[in-house]
């Protein structure tokens, strides 16, 4: 069977594809709609398409929608080195600036949560609203890593495993990614994935260096907790937030435990509002889209959104 190749991940629906260059990178975006910008940040393991929902029904509400596969993933550019999250915040920063705005409204999921909340407090002016989708404050992440062993430690065994070299990518790539499938029925509530989802999945997790760009998010999380990077990362992350933030997340997320998340209002100075999605696990844009639209639209839409 042949490797697939990043024309795998140019799925055609109602959004335009293109490259968009930013920090030396190319950058594959999908966009639909016209209006205020809302930037879209994808999680491990995925890609753009986990906004293939938001990518119709933000449009319809009046917004200028845009998803990217972050550094590493689908169609964008692999290079050696860029995935410590200061460096991921600058990559979505300066595609906020290549699509010609100076802001946008941040909705990031997962590893693109932790983006978003690391732009929130070095680059606040480009996130005008702040939308974390089953992603702790990175502060309260590394907190329960130490605090929570037997909870949210244990939840994220996974990453452990992905520190060893070279191994963790062939577990990953082989049987046609047949590891990726499982995560997300781990991961997920009931009834999700169908087939045709897990194995889109699984076909853009097989693009060539996918996997090894995509582990290097988590080798850098975990190697940076006591090198000089990663202290200085922490020390800039304690600014507080002064971004509206709607923070959302799975009732039934086992990857990334909704108490871990709790919290992290603790953070905001900025009006701050939280939301479980009943019935969904670590994937609820996707696995609950109805319900999530209905929260993320309606508090984008209130002009002085309360807490």
């Amino acid at each position: 069977m042949s490797r697939p190749d990043e024309s795998t991940v140019l799925i055609e629906g109602p959004w335009t594809h293109r490259s968009v260059h930013a920090r030396g990178t190319r950058f594959h975006i999908v966009e639909a709609g016209e209006g205020p910008l809302v930037l879209l940040l994808h999680g491990f393991p995925l890609f753009w398409w986990s906004w293939r929902h938001q990518l119709v029904s933000l449009p319809a509400a009046g917004y200028r929608a845009v998803a990217v596969d972050l550094r590493g993933y689908g169609a964008t550019d692999k290079p050696p080195r860029g995935y410590d999250l200061p460096a991921l915040a600058a990559d979505a920063t300066g595609l906020i600036r290549a699509l010609g705005e100076t802001g946008a409204v941040v909705v990031g999921h997962g590893w693109g949560g932790l983006i978003a909340w690391t732009m929130a407090a070095l680059e606040p002016k480009t996130v005008r609203r702040l939308v974390p989708v089953a992603s702790p404050h990175p502060l309260r992440l590394r907190s329960a890593l130490r605090s929570d062993l037997f909870g949210q430690m244990r939840a994220s065994g996974h990453a452990l495993g992905f520190q060893l070299p070279f191994l963790p990518e062939h577990r990953l790539t082989t049987d046609g990614a047949a590891l990726v499938g499982r995560m997300l029925d781990e991961w997920s509530g009931p009834a999700w994935p169908d087939e045709e989802v897990s194995r889109t999945y699984r076909e853009a997790f097989g693009i060539l260096n996918v996997a090894h760009c995509a582990l290097e998010y988590h080798r850098w999380f975990a190697r940076s907790q006591l090198r000089p990077d990663g202290l200085r990362y922490a020390r800039a992350m304690r600014a507080e937030i002064e971004t509206p933030t709607l923070h959302l997340h799975g009732a039934l997320d086992r990857r990334m435990l909704p108490r871990t998340a709790q919290g992290s209002g603790l953070h905001v100075a900025a009006p701050y509002r939280w939301r479980l999605i009943e019935g969904a696990g670590h994937f609820p844009h996707e696995e609950r889209p109805e319900e999530f639209d209905t929260e993320l639209i309606s508090w984008l839409a209130d002009p002085e959104p309360d807490r």
